[in-house]
């Protein structure tokens, strides 16, 4: 039986942003399948009762620590790190896009979107953006940025992410092994652990 582990994502947050630039490789190491679940944070955050932006609400002081506490994480993993000064972004137009993909070439298109925010610092709620990402990765960036209207896809979109909240996710990245969640890519060692003994 084939070990998974699934990851529930939203690409506007900069955390998911660097579990993502991890979880293959420990997928390759356990000989782990990974399922990627879009799914919109800011759904996430409405439906459990929280803002929608948290960072409007941090103080001074723990904003601070967040920008201190990413860069460590960027420069642990060797990953760039670009941070927008009007962060977040709206990520619909991205996550409806990913939907849009065929399965098969999903990873394509999550690390396209997440490298085009996080590592180049590009806005991802700009339609030339996604669809340049998208193209850039030998994906046709036109058609699935046009297909983010169908209402089969924002359906498809939402459904994930009311499925994620009932499976108990409150934030991203969010992994499941076996049913259990994890949460945060400083949990991807825990990740790994529950992958060799699944």
């Amino acid at each position: 039986m084939t070990r998974v582990v699934e990851i529930a994502f939203d690409v506007v947050c900069p955390y998911a942003y660097l579990a993502s630039t991890q979880i293959e490789a420990i997928a390759q190491r356990t000989g782990a399948a990974i399922v990627w679940e879009p799914i919109l944070l800011g759904g996430v955050f409405r439906a459990i009762g929280q803002v929608d932006d948290p960072n409007a609400t941090m103080s001074a002081a723990k904003r601070a620590h967040t920008e201190r506490d990413l860069r460590r994480w960027a420069e642990h993993f060797g990953v760039a790190l670009s941070r927008r000064a009007d962060h977040p972004r709206r990520s619909v137009l991205a996550m409806r896009a990913i939907c849009a993909t065929a399965e098969s070439d999903r990873p394509k298109a999550i690390h396209a979107l997440f490298a085009a925010y996080h590592a180049r610092g590009e806005d991802i709620a700009d339609p030339v953006v996604v669809q340049r990402a998208l193209d850039a990765s030998a994906l046709d960036g036109a058609a699935l940025v046009a297909r983010t209207d169908d209402a089969t896809i924002k359906d498809d979109l939402r459904a994930r992410t009311a499925r994620a909240v009932e499976r108990g996710v409150f934030g991203v990245p969010a992994m499941f092994v076996e049913g259990e969640l994890y949460w945060g890519q400083d949990r991807l060692d825990w990740v790994e652990d529950a992958l060799r003994r699944a």
